[in-house]
C-alpha cells in the first residue's frame, strides 16, 4: 500500500491505477521531500509484483533497486540530464520484454533538468510506449518540464508538508522540539533539507552559516568565516562520494569477475558527479542559511518573532538587532547563490560575499 494520506491528488490517481491499469507515464510532481522518490518506489513494487508467487520478495527487492524490471535514471550533467542517460537506459531497455514482472518500469529523477536532446531521444518512448512500460516521472519544478515532455504524462500532484508535519516527523527520529521545530521552519517546506538539517552533519552546517552571517554583523569578517561553510560543503561531498563506493564494494561481491571493471568505472564516474553535487547543494544550503539569518532580524525589527525561522537561536539573534539595510544583504546573499551556478570560484565568491556583506551592514540606513 502507499503511503499517500497527505496527498489527496496522488492517492487518486496512483491508487486508481493498482486498482485497475497504469497509465503508460506519469509526471510525479511536488516540493523536494514530500515523498514522490519513496512513493515512486513503493508503487513500483506494487506493479511489479503483481501474479508474484511471493509478492514480498518483489517489492523488498524494488524497494533496494535490485530488481532486474526496474531501472532508475538520475542526470549524469552537473546541471542536466543528457541524451546518454536515456538512450540505453530507458529507449532501447524499454524495446526488451520484462525479465520477470508483467511490467518495465523506468523511473527518471529531475526531468526538469532534461536537455532538448534527451527529451527528443523519449519521446518516441513516451508517444508510442510497449504495453508493459510504465514511465514515473519526477520534479520539484513541473513548469521547468519540457511542454513536450509533460504533455505526454499524467500528473501526479504532491503537496508540501506543514511545518507541524515536518517537525513531527523529526521528533520521531529522536530530535528534541525546539530544534526539529527550527528545522521544519528553516527547509521552507523541504523535507528532505529537514532531515539534514536536524541529523548528521545538518547541525555543524547550520552553525557554519550561522557564523557566516554573524561574522559581518559583528565586525569580524577578517576571520575568514566563509571557511567553515567550504569546509562543510567539502565533507559533504566526501559522504556522497563514500556512499557510492560502498555500494559498489556491496554489488562487486554479487557480479562475476569479468563485469567488475565495466562497474568500477561507471562508480567512478557516478562518485565523482555524487561529490560535487553533493557539495554543491550543501554550500547553497549554507548561504540560504546565511540569507535566512538576516531575513529573522528583519522579522524581528517588524515586531513579529512568532514568525522567526530560526527559532531555537531567537536570543542570538536579539543579540544581532539594530542594524540597517537587511534586505540588502539577503539580496547579496541571493545574488552569490546564483552566481554559484555559472562554476566561479566558489571560495572567491564567498570571501567577496562577507565583504559585500560587511559594507552593506555597516553602512547608514
Amino acid at each position: 500500500m502507499l503511503a499517500l494520506d497527505h496527498h489527496p491528488h496522488a492517492q487518486a490517481v496512483l491508487g486508481a491505477a493498482l486498482k485497475d491499469s497504469p497509465a503508460h507515464a506519469y509526471l510525479l510532481h511536488g516540493p523536494a521531500g514530500s515523498g514522490k522518490r519513496d512513493v515512486a518506489r513503493a508503487f513500483a513494487g506494487e506493479l511489479l509484483s503483481r501474479g508474484a508467487k511471493d509478492p514480498d520478495n518483489v517489492k523488498v527487492r524494488a524497494g533496494h533497486g535490485s530488481h532486474p524490471d526496474l531501472t532508475w535514471v538520475t542526470p549524469s550533467g552537473a546541471h542536466e540530464m543528457l541524451r546518454r542517460d536515456v538512450d540505453e537506459a530507458i529507449v532501447a531497455a524499454a524495446s526488451h520484454t520484462p525479465f520477470e514482472a508483467p511490467h518495465r518500469i523506468f523511473v527518471l529523477e529531475r526531468v526538469d533538468v532534461m536537455n532538448d536532446e534527451a527529451a527528443n531521444a523519449l519521446l518516441k518512448t513516451l508517444e508510442e510506449p510497449p504495453s508493459y512500460v510504465v514511465l514515473l516521472l519526477l520534479t520539484d519544478r513541473p513548469t521547468q518540464v519540457l511542454p513536450t515532455i509533460a504533455s505526454r504524462c499524467q500528473p501526479v500532484r504532491f503537496d508540501p508538508p506543514t511545518t507541524d508535519q515536518l517537525a513531527h516527523t523529526l521528533e520521531m527520529k529522536g530530535i528534541a522540539p525546539d530544534t526539529a521545530q527550527a528545522a521544519a521552519r528553516l527547509s521552507l517546506g523541504d523535507g528532505e533539507k529537514a532531515v539534514r538539517l536536524a541529523l548528521g552533519d545538518g547541525p555543524k552546517l547550520r552553525q557554519a552559516a550561522e557564523q557566516f552571517a554573524r561574522a559581518p554583523l559583528n565586525g569580524s569578517v577578517g576571520e575568514k568565516p566563509w571557511r567553515a561553510i567550504l569546509d562543510r560543503a567539502k565533507q559533504a561531498g566526501a559522504d556522497a562520494k563514500a556512499e557510492i563506493e560502498a555500494q559498489l564494494k556491496e554489488e562487486l561481491q554479487f557480479l562475476p569477475k569479468k563485469e567488475h571493471k565495466r562497474r568500477e568505472t561507471e562508480f567512478t564516474e557516478r562518485a565523482r558527479r555524487a561529490d560535487r553535487r553533493a557539495a554543491t547543494q550543501a554550500l547553497d544550503h549554507a548561504l540560504q542559511l546565511a540569507g535566512l539569518w538576516y531575513r529573522d532580524l528583519a522579522v524581528l525589527e517588524a515586531g513579529a518573532p512568532e514568525l522567526v525561522f530560526h527559532s531555537d537561536r531567537l536570543g542570538t539573534l536579539q543579540q544581532d538587532q539594530g542594524k540597517p539595510n537587511l534586505h540588502r544583504a539577503q539580496e547579496l546573499v541571493d545574488d552569490t547563490r546564483a552566481r554559484l551556478i555559472l562554476n566561479v570560484s566558489e571560495e572567491l565568491a564567498c570571501e567577496a560575499l562577507a565583504y559585500r556583506l560587511e559594507a552593506a551592514l555597516s553602512r547608514t540606513a
